[in-house]
């Protein structure tokens, strides 16, 4: 490669991070453009960790050679079992382990190489391998997020010559700094997200971070909590506490979100979500679709749990429909993105009658009201109510015993 395409090729993944593109673009482009000025790539991949509940990181792939391969792989913890083994044989653990920057290793000569890896490479005609891990400083490291891998292959005969080193050198530092860019934006967005709900998150991210604005909006309210769990918690072993709340607390928000509605919030055992009522027959259809799924996933649950010797529980359901303000709530330097209003005072109080009426579900009238058929027929009165601190008496509804 000549200095100009070099330098080219760095505007472009300047260019490119600025606008945001995305790391197989990133790569995709690197690539092309790289064999183009006369780098001749087989093979480009690079890794990064990320900050995410399930996913320790993500692997990004490109070839020449036309074969079939997912571009992108999510991997879980490499900290145990065969996915630790795995890592631990591979040419990058060596560069983390060893504090060296880079491994170039030439293939092909038929002696088994002690990264299995590079011989199955060889066994596939690549015939130079050389690899980079690029650091962060620890004040930039987010999580295990704290550097860049990355692989570059060849298949010519005489592998990567000097100048194609110098110029991968030279190239791969801004690759990897425009595939950070991609990636810290792409762990932004599952951090709203995962503690502030889906809904929430995109308005946080799209600007809505000031507090005094919150939108009016009608919605379905979904208050829920767990049937006796300050008896379960003061009997429970501690060790027992934490994951009970996990399993149930996955079905409840797994059914929710399966059914379109949102998480805003997670109060010890009760869960607040809601079902945005643009189209208000639709929201209570559909939270009641959550229901049904939240209902089968904890009777799953609690077969699984029985069988294991743990305790067990089911949930307390309250559905409420009406005008809420939605935004940001706190003081300038801590805020909550939240519903608040005498909706969701009254959804709480309303799932608090599940005791009383000794149903696991409890619909407000309102909620019924907007219910549309056939869904409404199954629903039936539980009687006439007065709710704590709400101004008026009501008539609540459960589903009919009969339809379940």
């Amino acid at each position: 490669m000549q200095d100009s395409d070099i330098d080219a090729l760095i505007a472009w993944l300047i260019k490119k991070g600025l606008a945001g593109a995305s790391e197989t673009a990133l790569l995709d482009g690197f690539c092309v453009r790289c064999r183009t000025a006369g780098l001749d790539l087989a093979r480009g991949l690079t890794i990064i960790d990320t900050l995410h509940p399930i996913y320790e990181g993500r692997v990004f792939r490109w070839r020449n050679d036309g074969v079939e391969e997912s571009a992108v792989i999510e991997f879980g913890r490499t900290n145990e079992g065969e996915a630790a083994e795995n890592w631990q044989r591979s040419p990058f653990f060596h560069l983390l382990t060893s504090g060296d920057d880079e491994l170039r290793l030439r293939l092909g000569g038929g002696d088994a190489s002690r990264f299995s890896l590079l011989d199955k490479l060889a066994a596939e005609g690549i015939t130079d391998y050389v690899a980079f891990v690029h650091r962060f400083s620890s004040e930039s490291v987010i999580g295990e997020m704290d550097c860049v891998y990355s692989h570059w292959t060849s298949r010519r005969p005489e592998g990567f010559d000097d100048d194609d080193l110098v110029a991968l050198r030279r190239l791969v530092p801004p690759l990897a700094l425009a595939m950070k860019c991609a990636s810290l934006a792409r762990i932004a967005t599952t951090l709203v997200e995962v503690y502030l709900g889906n809904d929430a998150g995109r308005r946080v991210l799209s600007g809505r971070i000031s507090r005094g604005i919150p939108d009016r909006i009608s919605a379905v309210l979904w208050y829920s909590d767990l049937r006796g769990y300050t008896s379960i918690a003061d009997r429970a072993s501690p060790d027992e506490i934490i994951p009970l709340l996990d399993d149930y607390a996955e079905a409840v928000i797994t059914a929710v979100h399966e059914a379109g509605g949102d998480v805003l919030k997670l109060i010890g055992d009760g869960t607040l979500a809601i079902f945005p009522a643009e189209d208000p027959a639709e929201a209570c259809r559909s939270a009641l679709r959550g229901e049904a799924a939240m209902r089968a996933r904890v009777a799953a649950l609690n077969v699984r749990r029985a069988a294991e010797g743990r305790p067990v529980t089911s949930v307390y359901l309250g559905l409420h429909i009406g005008d809420v303000f939605y935004g940001n709530i706190g003081s300038d330097a801590r805020l909550d993105f939240t519903v608040v209003g005498p909706a969701v005072n009254e959804v709480s109080r309303i799932a608090s009658m599940c005791r009383s009426v000794d149903r696991g579900v409890v619909l407000s009238s309102d909620f019924v009201a907007a219910t549309p058929q056939p869904e409404r027929d199954g629903l039936v009165s539980v009687g006439r109510y007065a709710l704590r601190g709400v101004g008026r008496a009501q008539e609540l509804f459960t589903i009919d015993p009969a339809t379940l």
